[in-house]
């Protein structure tokens, strides 16, 4: 894609899905309907430019998280990541917590795990958990490092 202007159905479809973006979630982050994304994912409309330059963003920030989570739990003896069931907790505790690392973008949860899932193929022993949705997560700058403390008091 990046010496290719244009992109097509099969190469929106194929960066859209391991981004763990949906039809519906793109289809509202670009401001058009969702039949319109499932038309250029299929061929029966072409795809603006403006589409490519946008997954190419999404694309980009999704691989600075990425980066930046793999080498924060690379030096942690027993890293432990969070991820989160819905985009409720996900964005309470987004929001809640003000991640400096995180993207501004208001992504989805299945973002979150999708790229969760990355990050677990490159940092070794990694332990991935769900949250907690009665309390927010976060300990200094790795904000999905549990604090096993604040765990055991709610229980």
């Amino acid at each position: 894609m990046p010496g290719n202007r244009h992109m097509t159905p099969v190469g929106l479809r194929v960066l859209r899905e391991p981004l763990g973006l949906t039809e519906d979630w793109l289809a509202a982050y670009l401001c058009v309907n969702r039949r319109t994304v499932r038309a250029w994912e299929r061929g029966h409309a072409p795809i603006p430019g403006s589409v490519r330059i946008a997954i190419e963003d999404l694309t980009q920030r999704t691989a600075a998280f990425i980066a930046e989570y793999v080498q924060q739990l690379s030096r942690v003896p027993e890293p432990n990541i969070v991820t989160f069931h819905d985009d409720a907790d996900f964005h309470l505790a987004r929001w809640a917590r003000r991640w400096s690392s995180h993207p501004t973008i208001p992504f989805p949860a299945s973002w979150h795990r999708a790229a969760v899932a990355r990050i677990a193929r490159r940092v070794p022993r990694l332990t991935i958990t769900y949250a907690d949705a009665k309390r927010v997560i976060s300990t200094g700058s790795l904000a999905y490092i549990e604090d096993p403390e604040s765990a055991s008091a709610d229980n």
